[in-house]
């Protein structure tokens, strides 16, 4: 779930940036989504952090338990074809 919440966080940024740049006179659609870009990607560094550290163990401890199921099978399949060649 903090995935989910800091994507959408982000969005809700660059729609913000890319708001106030429509508002202050930016018209031209590169250079509007160019800046409000940069500036969401900037905001969402300085006011993002507790959603991108939270984001980072959640998907570190996915790719862990992954990675642990992942030994689990190979195990079994070893395990299996044993069986079979007997």
């Amino acid at each position: 779930m903090p995935l989910l919440t800091y994507s959408l966080l982000r969005l809700a940024l660059l729609a913000a940036a890319v708001g106030v740049l429509w508002l202050v006179g930016v018209r031209h659609w590169l250079p509007l989504m160019g800046f409000g870009v940069v500036i969401a990607a900037a905001l969402s560094y300085l006011l993002l952090r507790r959603q991108r550290d939270a984001t980072t163990v959640y998907l570190a401890r996915r790719a862990q338990e992954r990675k642990a199921a992942g030994v689990d099978e190979a195990v079994e399949d070893e395990a299996v074809e044993d069986d079979a060649a007997s």
